[in-house]
């Protein structure tokens, strides 16, 4: 036996999925970007899991952290300047972040797959659509030009673009944002994908096409039971879409919880401001409430509660001391001091 059959049989063993564990589990992820005008801590000690089947939203404003923590997850990061100091990454109960770069190429795409904010930028525009999609199936799966080619038809027909066969010819500039964006979501789902990270799928597109496209993800999802990570800003677009919520705020998790508790009780000031944010058709006339001034530089952040500058609900210890993440409820967790006393409605 050669040394390197022996090694791909060690790796084998080593990589094997352990029995009852999430799908993909972050466990106090830490990430900083080393630049030359110092050290950014970008994540602070992550940690979410997601099952099978389930939904997860990750909720904050621009620069919280949350598409770099897909980044590291999916073994996209840029290293350097990104440097990962901290945490795991499991998918199955496998540590990703100790797998070699053979076996992380495995996971990505078949394992976890990823649909990327700006599908313009994300699709190659001198390549027809079509060869995008089929060039990971003939690479990764050895299928003839002709298999690639029906089962990129296929997928277009799976994500409801009009005649597909037609269009699989086409390049992306002659797809409108949306087919553009179901594009995307056809080359993702191309290798069966147990795991989807979707970062702003609904950017810059209208509202009507906002729904299709969230409408269109959910149906695949439960078709497959894939595990979905949804990245966004936006609260009203994952309401009804959503199992449980994950706000970041200077990358932390600030506060975790199932939709329907956080939208009717939220336990950090933050979430609350966020809520308080959205525009309301019984305030139609007034002025949109805003969240005062802007988040914290990563390269200085805040002693204390981060959020703390910008709170109404401020108290000495938030300045001084970083709130622990605790459960108020069973089910939830929040880095808030005031927690309980948010939750309950004092």
């Amino acid at each position: 036996m050669s040394a390197n059959t022996v090694k791909s049989s060690v790796d084998a063993r080593r990589t094997g999925p352990v029995p009852g564990a999430p799908l993909l589990e972050v466990d106090d992820l830490y990430v900083e970007f080393r630049t030359r005008d110092g050290v950014a801590r970008v994540l602070n000690g992550v940690s979410y899991k997601v099952e099978a089947g389930e939904t997860l939203a990750v909720l904050g404003e621009s620069g919280s952290g949350k598409s770099v923590t897909a980044q590291t997850v999916m073994g996209i990061l840029d290293m350097p300047p990104g440097f990962i100091t901290g945490g795991e990454v499991r998918f199955h109960g496998e540590n990703l972040l100790k797998a070699s770069q053979r076996r992380r190429r495995e996971v990505r795409g078949s394992g976890i797959a990823m649909i990327f904010q700006d599908a313009l930028s994300a699709l190659n525009p001198v390549f027809t659509v079509g060869f995008q999609i089929e060039e990971q199936l003939r690479v990764r799966r050895g299928m003839s030009r002709r298999d690639a080619r029906k089962r990129a038809i296929e997928l277009l027909d799976l994500v409801k673009i009009p005649n597909p066969k037609g269009r699989v010819r086409q390049y992306p500039h002659e797809f409108s944002g949306g087919m553009r964006q179901r594009a995307m979501i056809a080359m993702s789902l191309a290798l069966d994908p147990e795991m989807l990270i979707a970062d702003e799928p609904t950017t810059a597109l209208d509202v009507t096409v906002q729904a299709q496209i969230m409408d269109l993800l959910k149906e695949i999802q439960v078709e497959r039971n894939m595990g979905l990570i949804l990245i966004t800003h936006d609260l009203g677009v994952v309401a009804e879409v959503a199992d449980r919520i994950a706000v970041m705020y200077a990358g932390r998790i600030v506060e975790q919880s199932d939709a329907r508790s956080l939208y009717r009780k939220p336990g950090h000031p933050y979430t609350l401001a966020l809520l308080d944010s959205l525009p309301r058709l019984d305030l139609k006339g007034t002025e949109l409430n805003t969240i005062k001034g802007l988040p914290p530089s990563l390269l200085n952040i805040p002693s204390g509660c981060p959020f703390h500058p910008r709170c109404p609900r401020v108290q000495e210890i938030c300045k001084t001391e970083v709130p622990a993440q605790h459960r108020p409820l069973p089910g939830r967790l929040s880095a808030c001091h005031f927690a309980e006393e948010m939750i309950a409605g004092d």
